[in-house]
């Protein structure tokens, strides 16, 4: 059914609209499990703080735990529940489970089960990603030295209840966005596998004893130009930084007075690659001339291929499961959050080839990727920035949607 968004009146607003608690739409509330979390498959899917921080949630990723069938059930998540942070500088992090999956969810988090009689989960999750909903956060945690929030003070936040037929409608509109959204990533992290399958066949499955040996510096340079934002307090800085790549993998827009530490310069063409945890890998690329006063966290390497058609083969060998491995081996540190990779560590990482000519092959045959790759993260940018106009508009009556 194809819905039109048009001009709300005040008055329709108010005579159909009502204020309403978030515990108010609620039939349930209830802290997680409390348990540990492991890679093997000895139990449901354990959702934790640290899965709900992304765009989405990535099952794939998320671990599971150990847990009896009877208390399975009692916090056991489905279709439609909402999960809250509870603690931590993640405190009102949240995401609405909109998958079939064998979960539960642990002792930091907080479920809210909707009452789908009066409310529609997808519009109240909605609610809970609205500039309302970080206000009344941030009001509750105040300058807290260990900020958090309980499961009553998350229930009082007050949002605009509209009939249901008419949550519905906004939550479609919404969702289709988000759909589109996700397809993209989708792609994106199709064309990421094919790369590394591709890797896979002609640079490790292929190998052959007579190959040449190279190193990532005979192809790559480690580049460290320090910026101090805070000398120019009034411009405007694009930081990658790394809660940016957990989130979304956008860099936020951000004044040099609020950026208190030394940055490093991005360059055009270049590799982004977190120094922390390598067993868990963050690369970003970089496969454009990025905007002037374009910084990163210093926790990222920043390494440039040296000439930019070598860009998708050392991307790809960067992501590879043999340079996983082999930094996760070298990386030095007393556990592993915070474990630390080397700029010598990347440089010295080796591999073989049959020749050079083999490698320029690769990243001819992968450009068509990165480009598309890009294109997707640009269509993914602007769906978003529509998503996150909209958001308020649907949320406060502004606007309305009619079938």
């Amino acid at each position: 059914m194809s819905k039109t968004v048009i001009a709300r009146s005040e008055a329709t607003k108010q005579s159909t609209w009502r204020e309403c608690k978030l515990g108010d739409v609620c039939i349930n509330i209830a802290y997680g499990y409390t348990a540990s979390a492991n890679s093997e498959r000895i139990g449901p899917k354990f959702v934790r703080i640290t899965d709900i921080v992304p765009a989405r949630i990535n099952w794939d990723t998320v671990p599971f735990c150990q847990i009896d069938e009877s208390k399975k059930e009692q916090y056991r998540l489905e279709i439609g529940d909402i999960v809250i942070a509870r603690t931590g500088a993640t405190t009102g992090y949240n995401k609405v489970i909109r998958d079939n999956v064998d979960a539960v969810f642990a002792s930091y988090l907080i479920r809210y089960k909707i009452n789908s009689k009066i409310a529609n989960p997808s519009y109240v999750a909605y609610n809970l990603q609205s500039y309302e909903w970080k206000g009344f956060v941030e009001g509750i945690i105040g300058g807290s030295a260990q900020p958090g929030a309980n499961a009553k003070q998350f229930a009082s936040f007050n949002f605009l209840l509209p009939p249901l037929e008419e949550q519905k409608a906004i939550a479609e509109v919404l969702s289709s966005l988000d759909d589109k959204i996700d397809l993209l990533h989708r792609q994106n992290k199709t064309l990421e596998e094919l790369a590394q399958t591709l890797f896979r066949q002609w640079f490790i499955e292929e190998a052959k004893d007579e190959w040449e040996e190279y190193k990532v510096r005979d192809f790559a340079t480690h580049k460290k130009v320090s910026i101090k934002p805070a000398q120019n307090p009034n411009d405007e800085f694009l930081h990658f930084s790394l809660p940016a790549f957990d989130t979304n993998k956008e860099p936020n827009i951000e004044l040099g007075s609020d950026i208190k530490s030394n940055k490093y310069q991005v360059e055009p063409f270049s590799i982004l690659m977190s120094k922390l945890n390598p067993k868990t890998p963050r690369v970003w690329d970089i496969y454009f001339e990025p905007k002037v006063n374009s910084i990163c966290s210093t926790e990222f390497q920043v390494i440039q291929p040296n000439e930019k058609g070598l860009f998708p083969f050392i991307s790809t060998l960067l992501k590879s499961d043999k340079v996983i491995g082999d930094l996760t081996m070298s990386a030095s540190g007393t556990s592993g959050s915070h474990q630390g990779v080397k700029p010598e560590d990347i440089l010295n990482i080796n591999f073989l080839t049959p020749s050079v000519d083999k490698i320029r092959e690769f990243s001819e045959l992968l450009e068509p990727n990165y480009l598309k790759q890009m294109k997707n993260q640009n269509q993914i940018k602007t769906l978003e920035n529509m998503r996150d106009t909209l958001l308020p508009k649907l949320m406060s009556g502004e606007v309305r949607v009619e079938s």
